[in-house]
């Protein structure tokens, strides 16, 4: 962060991005991984940066950790265990929690000052969620939890950062390959499922398109769905993997369920599986 009042948020790269006026600087800590960065904003609120990059912002945050979250896991019956890869804001771990079915939750993070900033300064991120008694939290690399993990997890959702253009050496690099992706699918249960966020769609379909074909080379069934998030570019994309089950492309196909949700619904769900074309 500089001291000036706007923000620039890159969307792809210096080829794209949004000024947004920040009010206030709220946190800056530089950890032994990245800079964390929280800023105050008229347009979307508190937001999270890591390394200057927008992770999340309280404006439309709930879009994003409810459908990489439930939109999976309403395709499940009955899960047990889950594991969250990165995600240590607290947003995914929140939403694992509104499901009574879930017994255990292991959330493998590597930054701790992550998990401190967002607990001190965005505690709604959580909502006590790193409280409840079925979350495991792990400080470590989940590169090499994965691949120790003896559990297996109906559900493994990936919230690590993206790999950007024109960067290198990204800390969350390694997790965008089909050697991770394996050690993923030796931690899932039988019908279990692996997402993951896949970066804005529509201005760098280019992440999606990599992951997708990393996921092939891995999972017998792929699939992708996104969300409208506006501190994301407009949208925000998912892929995900699994040993055959695909999700189910309209909402009344679903189970009733008992979750209500702020984002999702029967609009924004159908939403997530139509294709999106501008020309």
């Amino acid at each position: 962060m500089t001291e000036s009042t706007h923000l620039r948020i890159p969307i792809r790269s210096d080829k794209l991005g949004l000024d947004v006026e920040v009010r206030a600087l709220v946190a800056s800590v530089e950890t032994e991984f990245q800079r964390v960065d929280i800023v105050d904003t008229d347009v979307f609120g508190r937001v999270l940066l890591l390394d200057g990059h927008v992770q999340l912002s309280s404006m439309d945050e709930r879009a994003y950790h409810e459908s990489l979250v439930q939109i999976p896991l309403l395709n499940l019956s009955n899960p047990k265990n889950a594991l969250v890869v990165g995600g240590g804001d607290g947003g995914v771990i929140r939403e694992l929690c509104r499901h009574v079915s879930l017994e255990h939750i292991d959330i493998a993070e590597i930054d701790a000052g992550v998990v401190e900033a967002c607990r001190t300064f965005m505690p709604e991120l959580s909502a006590g969620a790193f409280d409840d008694p079925r979350v495991h939290l792990h400080i470590t690399d989940a590169f090499d939890f994965v691949k120790r993990s003896s559990r297996k997890y109906d559900l493994i959702v990936v919230d690590s950062t993206d790999v950007y253009e024109d960067e290198e050496g990204a800390l969350s690099e390694q997790l965008f390959t089909d050697t991770f992706y394996k050690d993923c699918r030796n931690a899932l249960a039988a019908d279990g499922i692996v997402v993951t966020q896949a970066d804005n769609l529509v201005f760098c379909p280019y992440s999606l398109e990599h992951i997708a074909a990393m996921f092939g080379k891995v999972f017998p069934h792929v699939g992708s769905y996104q969300a409208i998030v506006p501190s994301f570019g407009g949208f925000s994309g998912f892929c995900y993997g699994s040993n055959g089950r695909g999700l189910k492309s309209r909402f009344a196909e679903l189970a009733p369920s008992p979750i209500n949700s702020v984002y999702l619904n029967e609009a924004t769900y159908n939403l997530a599986f139509t294709p999106l074309r501008f020309g």
